[in-house]
């Protein structure tokens, strides 16, 4: 069944009857929540989060206003959830790339390098991140959620740091991180040069040697992260379309095919 597309036919076999029953079931009678969530993720992909009303989503949901604030409160709220799915796995994605016998140092930089990329592959994810980065509520699970992986990654490096340490560093390394997302690359701020100069900066103030920063610069540089970052993106939409049940051809008709 598939809610996006409002209902579906659920075959009933009854053994006393010996027979089938055709039950229509709507998108309503989804829980609520449920009904939501699916309808605002499947909208932020196709427009954006800034470009996605309320109006649109209570219409599409088939929810009250009331419902809705009930539930979620504003639309960051179901940001909120959203961005708890998608960085979730960031890292795992990253590692598999990378493999196991190569230095932590090289998961961060395909992580972020994965991140920037990727908001300038596709727009709706850049206003996805840049909203992500905005949010209190939402740029505060990131900063703990990353705080975790970077105190695994450098944690050998600045042995006498605490997790509060890095959450501190995170909140740093994060802004910058918003503000290279916003800057779109064009002929003069070319992707490789941001790349470059937000591993730099990052890298340096978790303490790795600049011998060091230069090997894992070359790194990236020898990666197709143009490539990695697409087949990434596609499995991102697929895994959210799994998860909160929409239907991803409904996204790629409403982008003309460009999902």
């Amino acid at each position: 069944m598939h809610p996006a597309h409002g209902y579906a036919i659920l075959l009933v076999y009854t053994p006393k009857a010996k027979d089938v029953i055709r039950i229509s079931i709507t998108s309503a009678s989804l829980p609520a929540k449920k009904r939501i969530l699916t309808v605002c993720v499947r909208l932020f992909l196709e427009k954006g989060y800034r470009r996605t009303t309320l109006a649109e989503i209570i219409e599409k949901a088939e929810v009250s206003y009331s419902t809705f604030q009930n539930i979620f409160r504003a639309k960051d709220g179901v940001l909120i959830e959203l961005i708890e799915f998608m960085f979730g796995n960031q890292f795992g994605a990253a590692r598999k790339i990378v493999g196991e016998r190569i230095p932590p140092v090289y998961v961060y930089a395909v992580e972020t390098a994965i991140q920037l990329t990727l908001t300038e592959l596709n727009e709706n994810l850049r206003d996805i991140y840049l909203e992500a980065y905005t949010q209190s509520e939402a740029v505060e699970y990131i900063h703990q959620h990353t705080a975790l992986e970077l105190a695994s990654i450098f944690g050998s490096r600045l042995p006498g740091y605490t997790e509060s340490d890095f959450y501190e560093l995170e909140i740093g390394s994060a802004g910058i991180m918003r503000g290279y997302m916003a800057r779109r690359c064009d002929m003069y701020f070319p992707l490789e040069r941001k790349l470059r100069r937000f591993l730099v900066m990052s890298m340096s103030a978790y303490s790795v040697p600049g011998d060091e920063q230069q090997k894992v610069l070359e790194f990236i540089a020898g990666l197709d992260i143009r490539k990695i970052s697409e087949q990434v993106m596609q499995e991102l939409f697929r895994m959210l379309a799994m998860h909160f049940e929409f239907s991803l051809d409904d996204v790629k008709a409403e982008q003309g095919g460009r999902v």
